[in-house]
């Protein structure tokens, strides 16, 4: 037996619970992993909650990230002791997940776990941490460098943001962070950024074109937001966009891709093919200051989980959330 939160659907509705679980919760694959600690990002809030349509399968074990330990194995590439990192793949989903002491899957969606951080620190990143380094590599892919001038980032409180300004700033990129919550602007420059706006001035609907601006952003609203940041992009500048904490909807007219050469790259987290994600994790251990992990994480135990996850679709929660599945 061992713990989990089990999200249902039936007749008496939908509900997520803390309970004890045996393998038969488990879903199939090569390898089983005793998991020391997973997260909570805004997709497990949504499945949590159930104010998204993020489960397709139940019951659930939600949870689209995990750190652990190898406890058996017959993928070639893995054996018992293995420190492991998993993100994405559909688990949480479709396949259960890491919000739980333990799971099987796949050894293919598997990472070695980077030995710059414990598995502490690597759910500090999760999912979070590896999206944003994806958008910083696609920002480097179409050619965004510091010399081009000012970088954006939008949600910049939440776990992708806080990410991505800290590891742009570390780059030495100029990064101008926007948010909602202009008391947690000491927050933010402390992770980097250089000058913090309000997120109103992007939320509402605007011009097909405005001052040009941005020589990049990094996107994690969607909706309006990402519509009026490629509107005031500069002359081929690029936008990547990995979030819709606004909306799925992009009200948006085709001047900047026309008009600007503005690039709107789109950046994928779940099903990113294996060899981006080693690269990613590398950079992650190269260029993120380990030291602002602490700055941006907050420590929960399972028993908080339901709790925290409501928290965090309202808006409330800053940075990361690690969860230490054995308290």
């Amino acid at each position: 037996m061992f713990n989990g939160i089990l999200i249902r659907k039936d007749e008496a509705g939908y509900r997520a619970t803390l309970e004890d679980l045996d393998d038969g919760a488990l879903g199939d694959g090569d390898v089983t992993v005793q998991v020391a600690y997973s997260t909570l990002n805004y997709k497990d809030g949504l499945a949590i909650t159930g104010k998204g349509p993020v489960v397709r399968r139940f019951p659930m074990i939600p949870g689209i990230d995990m750190a652990g330990t190898v406890a058996h194995s017959t993928h070639p590439d893995y054996r018992p002791g293995d420190a492991v990192v998993l993100n994405g793949w559909g688990v949480g989903e479709v396949h259960p997940g890491g919000l739980a002491q333990r799971i099987r899957l796949k050894g293919d969606w598997l990472v070695p776990l980077p030995k710059a951080f414990t598995a502490r620190q690597a759910m500090a990143i999760g999912t979070a941490g590896y999206t944003a380094m994806l958008c910083v590599l696609a920002l480097e892919r179409f050619g965004v460098t510091p010399d081009h001038g000012e970088i954006l980032v939008t949600g910049a409180n939440g776990g992708v943001g806080s990410v991505a300004v800290a590891v742009l700033a570390k780059l030495g990129y100029t990064v101008v962070a926007s948010t909602g919550r202009p008391a947690e602007a000491d927050y933010l420059k402390s992770l980097g950024a250089a000058e913090i706006i309000d997120r109103a001035q992007f939320s509402e609907p605007g011009r097909p074109l405005g001052k040009e601006r941005w020589a990049g952003a990094v996107d994690t609203v969607g909706s309006h937001t990402l519509a009026n940041v490629c509107a005031t992009a500069r002359y081929r500048g690029v936008v990547t966009a990995c979030g819709l904490a606004q909306g799925m909807d992009l009200p948006a007219s085709v001047a900047p891709f026309i008009l600007r050469g503005v690039t709107l790259a789109g950046v994928d987290s779940v099903m990113c093919p294996r060899p981006e994600r080693l690269v990613a994790w590398e950079r992650l251990a190269a260029d993120l200051d380990i030291g602002k992990l602490d700055l941006i994480t907050r420590e929960i135990g399972l028993g908080a989980v339901i709790e925290t996850a409501a928290q965090l679709i309202q808006g409330q929660i800053r940075g990361r959330v690690v969860v230490d599945v054995n308290r």
